[in-house]
């Protein structure tokens, strides 16, 4: 198994704050719940505008912090889902069944622990991963 973000682009819309139609939020509704059924579901929310937001960039170590918004839509990020399948063909297969009208959806990735090789992620940092992961589904019953 692998697991994937499908990452919501925003547009313009999104970043103005409008929220998604009562009939969109239901057509939402029923693909995450096809997701859920499907046991492919880890993770999925949608996110403010920008303008709510902010960004910490560092240079030598030392945070700056930027007050949105950003000027940039097409770089910005409206929402999100994290998803468990099989292969990318599933997750492409997903992000092709979002009810979407207009829009983008970029899939990518997520790295795995068995990623990285020995001189990257020794043994003992991947236990400690791996028991700090087995912590937070304890302690968020994922």
């Amino acid at each position: 198994m692998a697991r994937f973000m499908m990452i919501v682009k925003a547009t313009e819309e999104s970043e103005a704050g409008a929220l998604p139609t009562k009939e969109m939020v239901a057509e939402m509704g029923k693909y995450n719940e096809q997701l859920v059924r499907a046991g492919a579901l880890l993770a999925a929310d949608g996110l403010k505008a920008s303008s709510e937001g902010a960004r910490v960039a560092f240079s030598d170590g030392k945070p700056t912090v930027t007050d949105g918004p950003f000027a940039e839509t097409k770089e910005l990020i409206a929402g999100f889902w994290i998803i468990q399948v099989k292969d990318r063909d599933e997750a492409l297969e997903w992000a092709r069944r979002v009810p979407f009208q207009d829009g983008e959806i970029e899939v990518r990735p997520i790295f795995e622990l068995t990623d990285f090789p020995e001189d990257v992620l020794c043994a003992e940092d991947a236990a400690r991963e791996t028991a700090m992961r087995e912590e937070l589904r304890k302690q968020t019953g994922r």
